[in-house]
């Protein structure tokens, strides 16, 4: 007995097995050009979106809704993962290494919102979804399309 399944239209076979390695390249350069405007508007000390601060709304987060110690080191660790490490995962360098640490990100913001937020309005449903795309991105690597293969090298 055979785990696979036939496809209704098996004239799509070549089209899925041929942009199969394009569509995830895409979603990963979205998903990392995504994490990229987090971080720049807390490295800049800009706003971003209804947040004045953010730099100051994540060191609050940690430190006071986390409850973790060096919350505005922390803050700086997060800006720099999120500018830097989205704009690597986006080029696919490093993704083995990167998209893990934005996949754990994700459930702290998760962590942190649930209790306080409904799904909807504000809800962590944004954080729940990117963590799961970051987690995606941690098991597959870079892919066909990335600076990883070019390297040649992956974790």
């Amino acid at each position: 007995m055979s785990n696979e399944t036939t496809l209704i239209f098996p004239g799509l076979a070549r089209l899925y097995v041929t942009t199969g390695p394009l569509t995830y390249t895409l979603l990963r350069a979205a998903f990392g050009i995504t994490i990229v405007t987090h971080g720049i508007p807390k490295l800049l000390g800009t706003a971003h979106g209804s947040m004045a601060d953010p730099m100051a709304g994540s060191t609050r987060m940690i430190g006071e809704v986390l409850g973790l110690p060096f919350a505005p080191q922390l803050a700086l660790f997060v800006a720099l993962l999120e500018t830097f490490g989205g704009l690597a995962v986006a080029l696919g360098f490093a993704t083995r290494i990167v998209a893990p640490m934005l996949a754990i990100q994700m459930a702290f913001i998760c962590i942190a919102l649930g209790p306080t937020y409904p799904w909807i309005d504000r809800g962590f449903e944004y954080p729940l979804i990117l963590g799961f795309v970051a987690l995606l991105i941690s098991i597959h690597g870079g892919g066909k399309w990335s600076a990883d293969r070019l390297i040649g090298r992956e974790v």
